[in-house]
């Protein structure tokens, strides 16, 4: 017969932590709540144990607590029915038959930590891959696009002029943004009036245009040989003003074939 006053006290006190009412626990456990209400009182001396089991449940506690006030070993694990099977096989082995299983069991608890740092350890190499990976395909996406245009190999002059010679340019990659997608070829200059925004050597980047506006850079051709100069209406200017202006009236030929964009930035 279970003692009434412990096993009361206890049950009161998980009732209180809970802060479960009479009514709630009669609903949640189907027991009668007059019937419960007699348990809770102590007026029932010999209580069935369904009933006691069913409050157990409810409150979240076993009947061993109930019973001997010894708290809940939380540890404890539900076992399957081989691990059950093993555990009596266990028990019925002598000192050495337990030595061996024992050897056992460590050795393959070493060889599962043993393939788990395995894996641990592909895991984060793979990791590390794939962050480079993301790494580099971020700065492809994040690299300006290219394209090609032709680059002439005989400059066209900046000073006296120079036929421009399309059988000996070559191929050149551009960035591909505002400032260049207009641009349909680029020329080397050589000489110095168009200084000082405009050096020898500087590969300036051309529109084809048979036109330009006046106070535009332009590339002219005048009589077979080619000029890069601001078009000032009748005349070709350099920015240089140590050069004076070239009067298109003094040539039999005078022909517009490109419009100055802008210059590739030196590497």
């Amino acid at each position: 017969m279970i003692e009434t006053e412990p096993y009361l006290e206890r049950l009161k006190e998980l009732k209180r932590k809970e802060k479960m009412t009479n009514e709630r626990l009669s609903e949640l456990t189907g027991i009668p709540l007059g019937t419960l209400s007699k348990i809770l009182a102590g007026f029932s001396d010999s209580p069935k144990l369904a009933n006691i089991s069913a409050i157990c449940q409810v409150l979240g506690c076993s009947i061993d607590y109930i019973m001997t006030g010894v708290p809940d070993n939380v540890n404890n694990y539900l076992l399957g029915d081989d691990e059950i099977r093993i555990i009596e096989a266990y028990r019925k082995l002598d000192a050495h038959g337990r030595e061996m299983a024992d050897v056992v069991v460590a050795k393959e608890l070493e060889r599962i930590s043993a393939a788990d740092s395995a894996e641990n350890r592909r895991n984060k190499e793979a990791e590390v891959y794939n962050k480079m990976l993301a790494g580099s395909q971020r700065r492809q996406a994040l690299a300006p696009r290219k394209r090609t245009i032709l680059l002439y190999d005989m400059p066209a002059s900046a000073g006296t002029g120079v036929f421009l010679d399309s059988d000996t340019a070559v191929e050149i990659s551009i960035p591909v943004m505002d400032k260049t997608d207009d641009a349909d070829y680029a020329i080397r200059i050589s000489g110095i009036s168009m200084e000082p925004k405009f050096h020898d050597g500087d590969v300036i980047l051309v529109e084809e245009a048979d036109s330009v506006e006046v106070g535009e850079l332009g590339i002219f051709v005048l009589d077979g040989s080619g000029y890069f100069k601001r078009f000032g209406g009748d005349c070709l200017i350099s920015l240089n003003p140590d050069f004076g202006p070239i009067m298109l009236k003094d040539f039999e030929s005078a022909a517009c074939v490109g419009h100055v964009i802008g210059k590739l930035k030196k590497r």
